[in-house]
């Protein structure tokens, strides 16, 4: 059973690989890259992670994690089209406030491993997947407050959203400039705007 101790510097190893894989990528990190920046030796890092690929899976989780974090308190508390826009903007305003650099944390390492490692790509799925079912609950909590018509698949709604928000944070980082992803999220909330009650349009 690990300690206290033990849980923390798990921890720090881990929230230091993630952010030195989203800056430099999986392959451009190495192990002494991650012992200079959580200040441990080797055999730790072994220790608490066995190798490179287990822990690039943790990563991958940390990073799920970390979107659901910020993304589900918004979206756990949707009851009209304005709040899915109010949370589009968020997400806008959260870009800019990194100067549209790095884009997606979990889009990125898709980018980067889905064509080389197939349990490394399923765990991105899993990640993606929760995602979605973030969207897609909230999206459901409107359809049950009658703020969405009962003929809206919030599923294919939810993935559509989901799509929308990763290609424009990734157009976004690429042109430095947040009308890509503005202009995708608006776009995609339009087209849920047309599911809405009538009396619930806005």
């Amino acid at each position: 059973m690990i300690t206290r101790k033990g849980q923390a510097t798990r921890d720090r190893i881990l929230a230091e690989a993630a952010a030195l894989m989203f800056q430099q990528g999986v392959a451009g990190t190495s192990f002494e890259d991650l012992q200079a920046a959580a200040g441990v030796s080797a055999s730790q890092i072994y220790h608490y992670f066995g190798d490179k690929h287990s822990l690039t899976c943790a990563v991958i989780g940390y990073w799920s994690d970390a979107n659901l974090g910020f993304h589900k308190p918004l979206l756990a508390h949707l009851d009209d089209i304005d709040a899915l826009r109010a949370w589009a903007q968020a997400i806008v305003a959260s870009a800019r406030a990194n100067d549209f650099r790095g884009g997606c944390p979990l889009g990125s390492l898709a980018s980067e491993l889905a064509d080389r490692d197939d349990v490394a790509r399923n765990d991105v799925v899993v990640g993606y997947r929760r995602w979605q079912g973030a969207i897609r609950d909230g999206l459901g909590a409107m359809k049950a407050r009658g703020a969405l018509v009962e003929s809206a698949d919030v599923d294919q709604l939810a993935m559509a959203l989901l799509a929308a928000l990763q290609g424009g944070l990734l157009l976004a980082k690429t042109f430095r400039d947040g009308e890509p992803l503005r202009t995708a999220l608006n776009t995609t909330i339009d087209h849920i705007a047309s599911f809405a009650t009538p009396q619930r349009r806005s």
